[in-house]
This record gives C-alpha cells, structure tokens and sequence, in this order.
C-alpha cells in the first residue's frame, strides 16, 4: 500500500501510468540514495546477457558503437537530452535540499 511520502520518491514527482510509474519511482529513488550509479546499474540490466558477452569480446567495436550512437543523439535530439539532464538534476538536488533541510529543522526524516 503507498505511504504518503511515496509521490517524493517517484521522479520528479512525476505521475506515470502503470506499469511505468512503479520502475519510474524506484529508479528515483535509486538516483536520489545513490546517485548517477544507480542510473548506470539500471542501463546495465537493460542490456541482455548475450550482449555484454559480445561487449566484453570486442570492447573497441562497442565503444564506435557507442559513440557513433552518442553521435547521431546528439545532433538529432541534443536538446531534449539537455532538457531531461537538468531536470533530472534538479529533481535529485531538489530532494536532497529536501532532505537536509528536514534534517536542519529537526524533522522526523
């Protein structure tokens, strides 16, 4: 059963449909109790076994990959990538602005 406190650990507060808004909340919470780390974790489970044993075979062939990827992004989608950057920036500043100031306060946190 959800706490009251479980819209402060989804992403950026934000409201997904199921079944989006349980691995958007956990990943929030995640990125906010350990940082980008959690964001590369999350990235790694994606990619399936087969792959990252092609991965570690020809690691150089996955890094062109990768940057040629990186690449073509970036001259596509460059500014919605900025966009999601910084609001997923703001949203782990944010909570942990939340967090020391409850704990400056005295609060039950």
């Amino acid at each position: 059963m959800p706490t009251p406190n479980d819209h402060e650990r989804a992403a950026a507060g934000m409201d997904y449909d199921s079944p989006f808004k349980e691995r958007a909340s956990r990943l929030g919470s995640k990125l906010a109790e350990n940082g980008p780390a959690a964001l590369f974790d999350e990235i790694e489970n994606l990619v399936p076994e087969s792959w990252r044993e092609h991965i570690g075979s020809f690691p150089i062939t996955a890094v062109l990959v990768a940057l040629g990827v990186g690449i073509y992004l970036g001259m596509r989608k460059s500014n919605e990538i900025i966009a999601a950057g910084t609001s997923m920036i703001t949203s782990v500043a944010m909570s942990n602005l939340t967090a020391s100031m409850g704990r400056a306060g005295g609060g039950d946190e």
